[in-house]
């Protein structure tokens, strides 16, 4: 949901940390005409807000062994979809968990180090009382993957 409270310095602000989340706030502050000052309390009031929810880095996790990108659709007994969401998000090789519409209940995006740990993900999901069914599809080529999408 829009916070109305952000304003036009707030989106120069924040595009500027999604583009280099490793700004010092003096460069930022330059770069925006404003001051130090300035820059600093916004960041402060946005990640108070919860607008901002961390600073990370983008790693290329075929580079590091995790070669197998899956996505995962998974069916769930209605009244169990947000504890089972949870359960799942807890997985050290989840990176997002989606509540969605259609067949499916949850789409799961996770990274696996070869095919067989993503086998043993899976058999470990169908094994849980309340996951009904899943559908697995595995990622052949990494065309996109960047979620620093600029604030108009």
């Amino acid at each position: 949901m829009l916070d109305k409270n952000i304003d036009e310095l707030d989106k120069k602000i924040l595009n500027e940390l999604i583009e280099n989340p490793r700004v010092t706030y003096r460069e930022l502050a330059r770069k925006l005409g404003v001051s130090v000052g300035t820059v600093h309390l916004r960041i402060r009031k946005l990640q108070a807000k919860g607008v901002i929810k961390g600073f990370t880095v983008q790693v290329d996790y075929g580079k590091v062994g995790y070669d197998v990108t899956a996505l995962i659709l998974i069916k769930v007994d209605g009244k169990h979809i947000l504890n089972v969401e949870r359960d799942v998000a807890k997985h050290s090789n989840v990176c997002a968990v989606y509540d969605v519409t259609g067949e499916f209940d949850v789409i799961v995006v996770a990274k696996f180090r070869s095919i067989r740990e993503l086998n043993d993900f899976i058999k470990s999901l169908l094994a849980k009382p309340y996951i009904v069914s899943t559908n697995t599809s595995i990622a052949l080529n990494v065309v996109k993957e960047d979620f620093k999408l600029k604030i108009p």
